[in-house]
């Protein structure tokens, strides 16, 4: 998972900010000095010039990882920016992400206090967004071993399986095969997380209204993060009650899920959901680690969140580029049609014999890393870092995106190119700096294989068995939307030609 700030009714939060900020102003620029000379023998990474109280956030704009890219040009790969009273070091290259990812992962190792993520997630009691410390450490050791392990992933191969086969006939059945992609992607995707998590599929709920009003306040802006005696702002904007009324939605759901899991008898082979490994983890307390009740709330939002946002926006991006290359479409194809030699169904058994899909994937999650700005760390402590010394409780960006398009790492890093990932050691499970869509180190994202298995078998599925053409008068639009994801701004409509 990754981080964002999007601008939500900015003129109106600056003007606040500029209004409320003039009484201060005069004090301010007395203790400038003050300031400045009690940190001048501190050899600080360079800034850009900064305004009173809001420091560079009005820099930001709604696409940050990209304005951050340019600045970056002019200060930096590391650069240390301020984002009203916040002090925020941004990483833009290989060497400042391995620094802080590896080198120095311990002290980095903390997350920045982030508001809406502190209503959502039940006080950041998950793994994404937790502390870190003796709690974080205990749940993730729950999710790695218990709920994302490779047999644990591997148990719900029929499942995929199952919602995959269930995808092509819907498609079949579409009149005149015109597909809305994107919203064929996110309903299958969510379809099989809910089944791997909750054991079943919930038909008569919007997850995807709800999933997608989540993604974006996380990634909105708020002012109480960052400048906390002006929090009432966000109260005024309406960000905090939208962000109550999302958790209070996402409880009454989640309870209501717990509850039939508490009561139900299983079936004797009954393959367990997520839910239940939680529930009998809670009941046994072998650990001596309590797992509470919002605890295990909080781990299924992290997993419907990233698994069917991260999995979804990567598969959006991966097809709008094959719409545009027609080469690699081809040569996918081409694949795909030696790997299933006229089989109903690629299954999953044949992905490891298909080096190009993976090599697409790859492209498109350096060209379109869903998070841009991977979730922000927090140092616990002064460091000294590529020269540069780091105060203790300094937040950190790192520029995913940035990284992903460095000439210096990359040939031609504006194309999309997947052969360059062909007999390629780099991937993307957090061993190079140069390639880190889902981080790295301790807080790397630990459900990788599990997002890039759906997005695998999805892919190699939709090549071998459609013809897939842009609708034409639709025509394809490859900008953004904002969020803590970044998704295309338009979903893809294209005509769906079965092959056989």
């Amino acid at each position: 998972m990754s981080f964002t700030l999007q601008a939500i009714n900015i003129s109106f939060t600056l003007q606040v900010l500029i209004f409320s900020s003039l009484p201060f102003f005069l004090g301010l620029l007395v203790l400038k000095s003050y300031v400045f000379s009690s940190k001048s023998h501190k050899n600080l990474p360079p800034s850009p010039p900064k305004l009173p109280l809001i420091g560079n956030l009005h820099q930001i704009g709604s696409s940050p990882h990209r304005a951050l890219h340019v600045m970056a040009k002019t200060y930096g790969p590391l650069m240390l920016i301020r984002l009203g009273s916040v002090p925020v070091l941004v990483a833009s290259s290989a060497d400042a992400a391995q620094e802080i990812m590896k080198t120095h992962d311990l002290i980095f190792a903390n997350r920045a206090k982030l508001k809406i993520a502190h209503i959502i997630f039940y006080d950041c009691q998950d793994v994404a967004f937790s502390q870190y410390g003796d709690r974080w450490r205990h749940l993730k050791s729950i999710v790695v071993l218990n709920l994302l392990s490779n047999k644990r992933v591997q148990s719900y191969r029929h499942v995929r399986e199952e919602e995959m086969a269930f995808t092509i006939e819907k498609i079949h059945k579409a009149e005149k095969s015109l597909v809305n992609f994107s919203e064929l992607v996110i309903s299958l995707t969510n379809n099989v997380i809910c089944r791997v998590a909750l054991g079943k599929r919930y038909d008569g709920r919007d997850f995807k209204n709800l999933l997608q009003r989540t993604i974006e306040l996380l990634g909105c802006f708020s002012v109480g993060s960052y400048i906390p005696w002006l929090s009432w702002v966000d109260r005024l904007s309406g960000l905090e009650e939208k962000a109550y009324a999302i958790a209070k939605e996402f409880d009454e759901f989640l309870e209501l899920v717990i509850n039939e899991h508490l009561n139900k008898k299983r079936a004797s082979g009954e393959c367990q959901d997520i839910v239940d490994v939680l529930v009998e983890i809670q009941r046994d307390d072998k650990s001596g680690f309590r797992l509470e009740k919002d605890m295990i709330k909080a781990i299924i939002l992290d997993i419907f969140a990233a698994g069917t946002d991260t999995t979804f926006t990567n598969l959006e991006w991966t097809l709008g580029e094959l719409l545009r290359n027609p080469h690699a479409m081809k040569q996918l194809q081409q694949e795909a049609q030696a790997i299933g030699l006229g089989k109903s169904m690629i299954v999953e058994d044949d992905l490891d014999k298909m080096p190009y899909l993976k090599a697409v994937l790859k492209e498109t999650l350096r060209l379109h890393p869903p998070g841009p700005l991977l979730v922000p760390r927090e140092s616990t402590q002064d460091v000294k870092l590529l020269g540069y010394d780091i105060p203790s409780g300094t937040q950190v960006f790192i520029n995913a995106w940035a990284i992903s398009r460095d000439p210096s790492k990359w040939e031609a890093p504006e194309e999309f190119r997947p052969e360059r990932f062909l007999n390629n050691p780099v991937d993307y499970k957090g061993f190079h700096f140069e390639f880190i869509p889902f981080g790295a180190g301790r807080r790397g994202c630990p459900g990788i294989q599990f997002a890039m298995i759906i997005n695998e078998l999805v892919l190699a599925n939709f090549v071998y068995k459609f013809d897939l053409a842009l609708v034409e008068e639709e025509g394809l639009d490859m900008s953004e939307t904002n969020g803590i994801s970044v998704h295309m701004k338009c979903p893809i409509k294209v005509s769906a030609t079965p092959r056989f």
